[in-house]
């Protein structure tokens, strides 16, 4: 039984060090396996206020959400071999693998529910910055590492939010005028 808590912090630590490192890290290069996340996912939330339409279709195919699903499928199965020897432990980080794919599209698909339930996930993509708060499930490791930087709330989320209306509104403004 103790491998249950132990899986959990193992899960959220992984989830910490692979999007820091590897989506964020390796995916800026746009020539990285694994751009996809920074410059296709994190250019569609920002630009429609933590929305991704993607989320809605899964399709087969090379898309995000798709590569999002193979890695938590490879990542999972790499651990296969510890369930003879170390099944809570096993089989809890193949839930927090399961559990990440599920809040994760449902955060980008229901926005007040990701605003109300995972703030840090809301902070990660609407924040200012998008360096920090790299946990999606729970934000433990974003505390133990100092990552977490509040955005939701603040008086920048305010101003911030103010600023993009006024954007749209002369966006509308120009369109009706053309």
């Amino acid at each position: 039984m103790l491998g249950i808590p132990i899986g959990l912090a193992y899960a959220n630590a992984s989830e910490w060090l692979i999007h820091k490192y590897v989506l964020h890290g390796r995916g800026k290069k746009r020539s990285s396996f694994w751009s996809f996340h920074f410059h296709e996912h994190h250019r569609a939330v920002r630009k429609n206020e933590h929305y991704d339409a993607d989320y809605e279709r899964i399709v087969l195919g090379d898309n995000p959400q798709n590569r999002e699903i193979l890695g938590l499928v490879a990542l999972s199965a790499l651990h296969a071999p510890l369930l003879p020897v170390a099944p809570f432990f096993t089989c809890t980080v193949w839930y927090s693998a399961a559990y990440y794919w599920h809040v994760h599209r449902k955060s980008h698909l229901d926005i007040e529910w990701a605003r109300e339930k995972l703030p840090w996930h809301y902070d990660h993509h609407m924040g200012p910055n998008q360096d920090a708060n790299w946990c999606v499930t729970r934000p433990w490791m974003d505390h133990v590492m100092g990552t977490r930087e509040p955005y939701l709330g603040t008086e920048r989320e305010q101003k911030d939010k103010e600023k993009r209306a006024a954007h749209a509104r002369h966006r509308a403004s120009k369109d009706k005028a053309a």
